[in-house]
């Protein structure tokens, strides 16, 4: 992906109205100073989702999704992140940047991208000529609607077919390989690497053409499917195929239906089950379980009932489980013995299909009966084992309503993580207590600091570094220390975009939470606090500095310069006692 300066993020953030944006797509409703609706992305019965102008970010106080316009249309509008912020820049009148680099590759790409459409063309041209293709479809029960929807064509039988077609001169076949339609024998000679099959064209979700799924028409006649190679625009790992249609079938997709096959995509679809998808050929990995969950909260995958069924299962659900949000599910249906998908809605249609979705297993049920498998409950020793087995694997989940369950229910099976009764809380004493009489909850330095920064980034350019108390140690204060610095190489940063900046680390979990704080006062008032806090955590450093000379005077002595840095601390901190 290409690299987009943060200075353009900052200004596109800063230029773009999310209420405007997430308002266009959905009803608001003001409250206060925000606003408010039902989340998007999980079923409520009241309002939980909240949008700010003033910090530029939305919240859902439910299921916990949370961001900047951009991961909104990345999550509402299914987007990649390039395209969101082209989407953005577009309704702002400005031109995303790159360098020329990226903009030879830009152009490389649109031309690869030609050719698969060209060669998505040729192969359904080649179908209409190929009574033996069109009868195995007929056979199949793909209608005209379903091969134009899905652009099924037909790779002919020659080793050149495509290549004299498209390949008409030394560009043109070098797109044709860079693509993956071509594939070099030992000698050096170059030809189709498809050939008698039926083509199924995989597209990426803006529907253009990434690369191709071919099957064979009789059974002996090599492998049952080929797929396209790994190509500059094919990453088999992070594509589904038939996700493009579901999405043109619906506005919100409702669940998706994971299968194994491409037939069984397009025959469900006959069929009238229009949220299926398949993986291309390969285990579901983490990239396609995140891809799922962006696109709908159930997800059902469908295998076969079998050991190697059930193995495919696992490996799905080691890829779901990190992603488990609260609000998201996950179900696994097992077929019968030597049936399909396809075979399956066939006999029983959409509603008999449609009926066995929804016996199908919980990933939770799923887990532990896998997990206790060849483990005896009865005894301690198989209680332990499960939850050995279990505990990392809970780990994973973030964290949420759906971990707490999980964890909940392995105690249940094994009694490990039993709570003890806490012990009763000490009284509070006048001191504790605030101006109501109620305890009055102790917030660090460095978390005012953090929240006031989130909520008006502007406060940093009230400091100059080198900052005192960068050399606190106090949980915290490197966060503290690249807000800072982050807020002054960056003005006019918005509270959403620092979180932007954050989004793929550890920290940024926290900083949502303390973003969702609203300080009260003015700008002025504010900016005292801010400052106020900075300058306790300086003076906490000259204690920290002190101390850390006076330790050194027991073990070993201090030099000249030392003592005098020690008797200059000694006198401002008396000072700021006195004061």
């Amino acid at each position: 992906m290409a690299r987009i300066p943060d200075a353009f993020i900052d200004d596109l953030l800063a230029r773009t109205d999310i209420v405007e944006v997430v308002g266009s797509r959905m009803p608001l409703k003001r409250q206060g100073r925000e606003y408010s609706a039902r989340c998007p992305f999980h079923d409520e019965r009241s309002p939980s989702f909240t949008v700010s102008p003033t910090k530029q970010f939305y919240h859902c106080f439910g299921c916990g999704a949370h961001g900047t316009a951009i991961s909104f249309l990345m999550n509402y509008d299914r987007l990649e992140f390039l395209d969101a912020v082209e989407e953005l820049a577009k309704r702002c009148g400005l031109e995303v940047p790159r360098d020329t680099q990226q903009r030879n590759q830009s152009g490389e790409s649109r031309e690869l991208y030609a050719a698969l459409e060209a060669a998505e063309k040729f192969f359904r041209q080649q179908l209409q000529g190929s009574a033996k293709a069109k009868a195995y479809l007929e056979r199949r029960g793909v209608d005209a609607e379903n091969q134009a929807r899905f652009g099924i064509g037909y790779a002919p039988e020659g080793f050149n077919g495509l290549k004299d077609a498209l390949g008409t001169d030394e560009r043109r076949l070098s797109l044709l390989d860079k693509t993956g339609m071509l594939s070099k024998s030992d000698s050096g000679r170059v030809y189709d690497k498809f050939r008698d099959r039926v083509m199924f064209p995989i597209h990426d979700r803006r529907g253009r053409v990434i690369a191709f799924g071919g099957r064979v028409l009789e059974k002996d006649d090599g492998p049952k499917y080929l797929n396209s190679p790994e190509t500059a625009l094919f990453h088999k790992g992070r594509e589904l195929y038939g996700l493009w249609q579901v999405r043109q079938a619906h506005s919100k997709i409702p669940r998706l239906v994971v299968v194994e096959g491409y037939m069984d995509v397009v025959a469900l679809f006959q069929f009238g089950v229009n949220t299926a998808v398949a993986t291309l050929g390969t285990a579901t990995t983490p990239d396609h379980a995140e891809l799922l969950f962006r696109n709908a909260a159930d997800v059902y995958f469908c295998f076969d009932g079998d050991k190697a069924g059930r193995g495919a299962a696992w490996k799905a659900l080691e890829s779901v489980l990190p992603r488990m949000r609260d609000g998201r599910q996950a179900f696994f249906l097992f077929l019968p013995e030597g049936e399909d998908p396809d075979t399956i809605v066939r006999k029983e249609g959409a509603a008999g299909f449609d009926a066995r979705l929804a016996q199908a297993t919980p990933l939770s049920e799923f887990f532990y009966n896998e997990l206790s498998k060849d483990v005896n409950l009865a005894g301690m020793e198989g209680k332990a084992r499960l939850a050995e087995r279990a505990k990392p694997l809970l780990a994973n989940i973030p964290d949420g309503a759906f971990r707490d369950l999980m964890q909940q229910r392995l105690t249940e099976l094994t009694g490990v993580g039993q709570r003890v009764a806490p012990a009763p809380a000490p009284q509070a004493t006048p001191s504790m207590r605030g101006r109501s009489g109620v305890p009055a909850p102790k917030r660090s330095l460095v978390r005012t600091a953090i929240s006031l920064l989130l909520q008006k980034p502007a406060l940093a350019q009230g400091l100059e570094p080198p900052y005192l108390f960068g050399v606190l140690r106090q949980p915290g204060i490197e966060l503290l220390t690249e807000l800072i610095a982050l807020a002054r190489e960056r003005p006019g940063i918005t509270t959403g975009a620092v979180l932007e900046h954050f989004v793929e680390r550890e920290e940024a979990v926290a900083l949502q939470k303390l973003a969702l704080n609203s300080e009260p006062g003015s700008d002025a008032e504010l900016a005292e606090v801010f400052l106020g806090a900075i300058g306790q955590l300086n003076d906490q450093t000259k204690l920290q500095r002190r101390d850390e000379l006076n330790q050194k005077e027991q073990r070993e002595g201090l030099s000249p310069e030392e003592q005098r840095e020690r008797w200059a601390l000694i006198m401002e901190i008396k000072a700021i006692k006195a004061g």
